[in-house]
């Protein structure tokens, strides 16, 4: 039995608490150093699942395209962020639609802090976070090369500040939404790589993901607009209540506070959305370059061929003796004098 409750400590989310409800009872969970126990047994699991993918399906396909070491490199970290991510996208989307916010947007701010949590929606971010930890000693695992590391570093760095901030500062349902939205467009990039290493014409899946990324970056600054701008102010308690969950929501009475934080947001999206143009215009450069050389080889080509002599011939050869068409011989005879 003691087994038994070190098992669930790894295997269950901690800190859970009835709160009673007009239909009875309902079981839902708070956040505790105890999470740092599951965290590090979904860890394992991760980097499990991460061998499993690498072992049983990237390194079967690379085999047969015959990719570069850089190439293989891209290949692998798009395989594995496309498991990921579609994995996430379904998961997140359900946990979004059954607790109902996305149809009432008013619940991520009603009721501010949320402190106490459904099941799935703890679970769902203790697994975020064990994914993205193991992220790092993968980094080594899978001898990334040194050019590379300083931009997945990067990268794994803001998904645990995002993911971590979160749910410590009770804002798992505005989280949520970021998520997905994220989520959404990641997989889109890292699909259409895994097709252009695949096939280096086929780019249709960039242009799709072009649009997707578009679309979820105005998502995204809609929702922290009506949030932080319009929904948090509104909170009924704003004194700051830390045994309550309730860190910051009084900052936001504030409309100087207010409006720097919408600030840094929109000065983020924009830095956002300038890397992406820029990719953007570098793409279509490098196409537009490509398509050019190609008119031209085939111009210069076709100059050749014109250019080329072309030795006509008033007969035909036979034995080497050149013909007429009549069979005669094309020189004129000499008469002789009678």
């Amino acid at each position: 039995q003691v087994t038994a409750k070190t098992a669930f400590m790894f295997i269950l989310p901690q800190y859970n608490i009835s709160v009673p409800t007009a239909d009875g009872e309902l079981v839902q969970y708070h956040y505790g150093l105890k999470d740092l126990v599951t965290i590090f047994f979904y860890i394992f699991i991760a980097i499990i699942l991460h061998a499993v993918v690498q072992e049983y399906a990237l390194d079967k396909i690379s085999r047969r395209l015959h990719l570069s070491k850089v190439k293989h490199s891209k290949f692998n970290e798009s395989g594995q962020l496309v498991a990921f991510h579609f994995t996430s996208v379904i998961w997140c989307l359900y946990v979004v639609v059954t607790e109902g916010y996305i149809a009432n947007p008013r619940s991520l701010w009603e009721n501010y802090p949320h402190i106490y949590l459904p099941f799935q929606v703890k679970f769902f971010y203790l697994c975020q976070l064990a994914y993205w930890l193991h992220a790092l000693p993968e980094l080594y695992f899978q001898k990334v090369r040194k050019e590379e590391i300083p931009r997945q570093l990067r990268c794994i760095t803001l998904y645990l500040a995002h993911i971590t901030g979160a749910y410590l500062l009770n804002l798992t349902r505005l989280g949520l939404i970021l998520l997905l939205l994220q989520y959404l467009a990641e997989f889109f990039f890292h699909m259409a790589r895994l097709v252009y290493f695949t096939d280096e014409n086929n780019e249709k899946l960039f242009n799709v993901w072009a649009v997707v990324f578009v679309v979820t970056r105005l998502f995204t600054l809609t929702l922290y607009i009506l949030v932080i701008g319009f929904g948090l102010p509104r909170v009924e308690n704003q004194a700051i209540d830390p045994e309550r969950g309730n860190f910051f929501s009084f900052l936001f009475n504030n409309i100087f506070f207010r409006m720097s934080v919408l600030l840094l947001v929109c000065l983020f999206q924009a830095s956002v959305m300038w890397r992406f143009i820029h990719f953007q215009l570098r793409r279509w450069r490098e196409y537009w370059n490509e398509q050019s050389s190609r008119k031209r080889a085939a111009a210069a080509a076709g100059t050749k061929q014109q250019a080329k002599p072309l030795k006509r011939d008033s007969g035909y050869h036979e034995n080497g003796v050149v013909k007429a068409e009549n069979g005669t011989s094309p020189r004129t005879k000499k008469l002789k004098s009678p």
